[in-house]
Order: C-alpha cells, then sequence, then structure tokens
C-alpha cells in the first residue's frame, strides 16, 4: 500500500507545557479569520459602530479633564489637560482590552473548542491582534488633537522617542494577552476571576498615572517608600515613555523602563506555559 500523507497529525506532546507553534504558523488565514470575528461582532447591530472606539475615549478624556485636571489640579503642569489624559487613556485601553478580552478566552470559547481542533493560542493572538484595529482608530483620534494643541503653540512637544511606537505596543499587548490567558487558565477552575478581573482592572487604572501627573508632584512620591512599588507597576513606565515621545512631558526611567520590559517577557513566557497546560484538559473542568 501507499504511504498516506497526512496535512496535520495530532498527537499528544510529550512536554506538558509545549505550545503548538508549528501548528500556529500554519494558521494565518485562521488567526485573520477570528479578527474578522472579534471586530464585527463587538459592533454588529449597534448603531454607531466604530465610532465607539472614538466616543469612549472621548467622554472619559472630557470627565477626567474637568474632574481631575481642573477641580482636583492633577493634570500635568503646562500641559493642555485634554491632550495628556487623552494619551493616557489611549495606550492603557490597548492593555486593559487585551487582559481583559482574553480573560475569558476558555471559558468563552469552550463550545468551539469541544468540535474541532486547532491551536488553542490562535484565539488570545486574534484577540490581541483586533484590538490594535481599537487602537488606531483612537490613535487616529489622538494625532489629530496633537497636531491642533502644536499647531497653536501649546506646550506640547512630539520627539523622536515616537520610533519607539512599535516598541511600546508590542509591550503592552503582550502584557495584557499574557496577564490574561494566565487569568483565562485559572478562570477553568476558579469562576469568581471571571468577576473580580473588571474591578482589578479598574483599580491598577487608578494605580498608573492616568489620572494624574507623577512627575510634577514626584517629591510627594519619592519621599514614600511606595514610590517604588508603584514604578514596578509594569504599565507605569509604558504610559511614561508614550507620553514623553508625544506630548513631551515628564520623564523616562530606563532602569523602571527595563524592569518593565522584563515583568512583560516572563508574564508572556509563564501564561503561554499556563495555556498550554491547562489546554490539554480544560474540557473536563470548564
Amino acid at each position: 500500500m501507499e504511504a498516506q500523507h497526512w496535512d496535520v497529525i495530532i498527537k499528544a506532546n510529550d512536554k506538558k507545557t509545549k505550545a503548538d507553534w508549528k501548528g500556529l504558523k500554519k494558521c494565518k488565514d485562521l488567526i485573520l479569520l477570528w479578527v474578522r470575528r472579534n471586530f464585527v461582532s463587538r459592533y454588529k447591530q449597534t448603531v454607531l459602530g466604530p465610532a465607539w472606539a472614538i466616543i469612549q475615549p472621548f467622554f472619559t478624556t472630557v470627565v477626567f479633564s474637568l474632574i481631575f485636571g481642573k477641580i482636583a489640579g492633577l493634570g500635568a503642569e503646562g500641559v493642555p489637560n485634554f491632550i495628556f489624559y487623552l494619551s493616557g487613556l489611549v495606550i492603557w485601553t490597548l492593555f486593559a482590552n487585551c487582559l481583559t478580552q482574553n480573560a475569558s478566552t476558555f471559558v468563552a470559547n469552550a463550545g468551539i473548542m469541544g468540535k474541532v481542533y486547532f491551536p488553542r493560542l490562535v484565539m488570545p493572538i486574534a484577540t490581541a491582534i483586533s484590538q490594535f484595529i481599537t487602537f488606531g482608530i483612537q490613535f487616529a483620534f489622538m494625532l489629530c488633537f496633537l497636531v491642533f494643541f502644536v499647531v497653536t503653540g501649546s506646550n506640547v512637544h512630539p520627539n523622536l522617542y515616537i520610533l519607539m511606537l512599535p516598541l511600546l505596543l508590542t509591550q503592552t499587548a503582550v502584557l495584557g494577552t499574557g496577564l490574561g490567558i494566565i487569568i483565562s487558565s485559572l478562570t477553568t477552575k476558579y469562576r469568581d476571576l471571571t468577576m473580580a478581573v473588571g474591578f482589578f482592572v479598574s483599580l491598577w487604572q487608578y494605580a498608573s498615572p492616568i489620572a494624574y501627573d507623577m512627575f510634577s508632584r514626584r517629591s510627594l512620591f519619592e519621599k514614600h517608600p511606595v514610590y517604588y512599588v508603584y514604578m514596578l507597576n509594569p504599565v507605569t513606565p509604558i504610559i511614561n515613555v508614550f507620553r514623553f515621545a508625544f506630548i513631551g512631558t515628564g520623564e523616562i526611567d530606563w532602569l523602571y523602563y527595563g524592569i518593565s520590559v522584563v515583568t512583560t517577557v516572563l508574564v508572556a513566557v509563564i501564561g503561554v506555559r499556563m495555556f498550554s497546560k491547562v489546554e490539554r484538559t480544560f474540557m473536563d473542568t470548564v
């Protein structure tokens, strides 16, 4: 008999935490289809559609500018409050969406996973890529206001650190996705995490320099040991670099940014290992 040649061979891995990277490379079309599905389903049957990607950060920025900027006086000194808060919210939204959307990967897609085989990492990767579409809309919105403030002579100074944007976006997406799949792996047994993730992300937002400028009050931070804990928040250096690059406010602390990069890599490695381990038995627990 002639030897049979199969396109796909499904077999058990000897290593329980080994990801199916080879299979993942063959699923580019599936990833693109999943990206389209995620984006379309999010705005399907909505009147405004993708315009919600602009409406949400716009009104949040207005509220932050009024409450934290005008009333509380926590904005950056000499920088228009609107562009200061909008720049922080845009990069934060990418991180938060990657985390929250991936936190329910196993539970939300259990029906599909139980019917057909495909590399399970397709789902978190596609989810992260689909968030870049939303980010692109919000980023273009931010650039419009950035150009306006530059033209009108406001104290906004974009600089060459803008070239770090691809690195910042990659790190933000990897960090959010890594944390998301860690939570998703744990929710197969502990469903409480599904309820807590939204609350956790909301608290994390206020533990990051989005609603206030930490550099205009740096002396207050440095007088307390909590400053170092605050800077160890891996999102803090990302936001600081992003704002410094586009509006020229604050400064870049390369030591803590390096720690943030290392943290991101560790989170991604741990997340992939946990995800690969759980996917073998999750149908028995979901």
